[in-house]
């Protein structure tokens, strides 16, 4: 036996086996690096991860419209879309049930709104259907009130369709206390189906909604309209359950000649005419999967159709326009910071430490003028009746009833940008700059070189980290930018950006603004690959 296995494992101070002493003390170690990073991870997280990821989940969902028409998004899995032809007489019976609850719900503005970023004018037909739907069940309403007024009452109903047990409970109910959950009476949805579930759908919201108890609360029209259609369809003469002589009562009434009815479709085609347009019931089945790829399509110019994704027409053809405009003007953007920065960058790394902090200050100044300003300033002078045509026209360099259009166009938004984005530029050349040694250059002349080949081999390469961190982040942020494009961008200047950020603050589209944030996301993350395949990320310095 060797003494390795004699002696046994080597022991810490504590006489516990080292091995795991350190394990202990290595975990511990750990423990406090995470501990100390921890504060940054979750900064990390709260500002940068989560916002893009409710990004990406904003623009697939698309729950609105099968949460709010459940029962019609059911009925138009039949329907062929592409036919040219309207829903039968089902489907317009599902949407005045869904559209019913929804306008109750306040929830039918929110889905018109949905539904009219796809086709224009659903929003205000959801909002007028809203306020007609009640004429409906108005008509049954009042005839089964006519016959006995029990039926026009909150208790008479609430016996007809609880459980025993339920309303005794419910009958002991007081405000502020959590109800008990409504529940059908056992049998009532075998005979009254249609009543029983909209009369479900009555109580619990107004347990949950409202707060307040179905005991008291006269049920909703079109609880009536879906009693006169089970009574239509059921004989109920042998019935003895709670309520009986009533409801026999109201079941004759219902078979009886003189009573009036309603057909559900032209009902909606009173309300507006447009219910009778395919286009809308096509939108709806389109639109009604949980998860859409509706707003990547319009993003790029596209929309979903019965036959599948296809071109929108060229006149509403946008975004593909923004993205190369905004492609492009950050390039020639970033391009131009590069030619203005560089000269500047390479005098103040060059000139004495006095006087290059002096004028650094220079190039910081602009870092304490709101950004707002700055770009208000911009508009004054380059207006055809600002500072720099009156100057064009003074010198007679320009006539004046030929100013130049130097702003709300391309020009402006180009000029702006450039002067904001410079210092942006300036530093990391300057960082750069400052650490190559001057031994460098003097070597090369003293070897014969000239100014020009001791520029171009031996100072320049040395520079251009310092170019690629400044370009890299001159067009990454001029990308974004949206403020300065919208003031001084007019038709021609603006960038994407700006319709993002339309679609955030005014059309409230966020699914769009989401989708088109996302293109703009994968494309800069494209870019930055190439950038990373071509230069290589490792050449970029932001100092020595």
């Amino acid at each position: 036996m060797s003494d390795a296995k004699k002696t046994g494992p080597v022991l810490a101070a504590d006489g516990t086996p080292l091995k795991r002493s350190l394990n202990r003390a290595l975990r511990r170690q750990k423990m406090r690096a995470l501990m100390l990073i921890a504060p940054l991870l979750l900064f990390v997280l709260v500002a940068f991860i989560a916002p893009i990821a409710d990004m990406l989940w904003r623009s697939v969902e698309n729950q609105i419209v099968s949460e709010t028409l459940p029962r019609t998004t059911q009925a138009l899995q039949d329907f062929d879309a592409g036919s040219g032809d309207i829903p039968g007489d089902a489907v317009f019976e599902a949407a005045y049930y869904d559209l019913f609850v929804a306008a109750e719900a306040k929830l039918h503005t929110r889905l018109g709104s949905r539904l009219n970023y796809e086709q224009t004018g659903v929003s205000s037909l959801f909002r007028k259907s809203g306020r007609g739907l009640d004429d409906i069940g108005e008509v049954y309403q009042d005839q089964f009130k006519d016959l006995n007024k029990d039926w026009d009452k909150a208790e008479p109903w609430a016996q007809l369709m609880g459980d025993p047990a339920w309303l005794e409970k419910q009958a002991d109910w007081q405000k502020g206390q959590s109800q008990p959950r409504f529940k059908l009476r056992e049998g009532v949805a075998e005979i009254l189906p249609r009543t029983a579930e909209q009369y479900r759908v009555f109580a619990l919201f107004q347990q949950r909604e409202e707060e307040k108890s179905p005991l008291n609360e006269e049920p909703w029209s079109a609880v009536h309209t879906a009693l006169y259609q089970d009574l239509a369809a059921a004989d109920l003469s042998g019935y003895s359950g709670p309520q009986a002589e009533m409801l026999k009562a109201a079941d004759a009434l219902v078979d009886s000649p003189d009573f009036e009815t309603v057909d559900i479709k032209a009902a909606f085609e009173d309300i507006d005419k447009d219910w009778l347009e395919p286009d809308i019931w096509k939108t709806i089945k389109i639109y009604s999967p949980t998860l859409t790829n509706g707003y990547f399509l319009n993003a790029i110019d596209m929309e979903k159709s019965p036959d599948g994704p296809q071109f929108r027409d060229e006149r509403q053809q946008i975004y593909g326009l923004l993205f190369k405009r905004t492609m492009f003007m950050s390039m020639v953007i970033t391009i131009s910071c590069i030619m203005l920065a560089y000269p500047i960058a390479y005098l103040l790394s060059n000139l004495p430490a006095r006087t290059s902090n002096l004028l650094m200050i220079l190039v910081l100044l602009p870092f304490w003028t709101s950004l707002l300003v700055r770009t208000s300033a911009w508009k004054v002078m380059l207006q055809q009746q600002g500072v720099i045509n009156d100057v064009l026209v003074w010198l007679g360099l320009v006539a004046d009833d030929a100013r130049l259009t130097m702003i709300n166009n391309q020009f402006g938004t180009i000029v702006a940008m450039t002067h904001i984005l410079l210092p942006f530029m300036i530093l990391p050349m300057y960082s750069v700059m400052s650490t190559i040694p001057p031994t460098y250059v003097r070597a090369a002349k003293s070897l014969g070189a000239t100014n020009w080949t001791t520029f171009w081999r031996v100072y320049f390469p040395q520079s251009v980290p310092g170019i690629g961190a400044g370009s890299i982040l001159v067009f990454i942020l001029s990308i974004g930018y949206y403020i300065t494009p919208e003031i001084v961008g007019g038709t021609t200047g603006t960038f994407i950006s700006n319709r993002i950020a339309y679609h955030i603050s005014s059309s409230l589209n966020w699914g769009l603004a989401a989708a088109l944030g996302t293109i703009l996301l994968a494309v800069v993350l494209l870019l930055y690959w190439a950038y990373d395949r071509i230069v290589g990320i490792d050449n970029v310095k932001l100092g020595g």
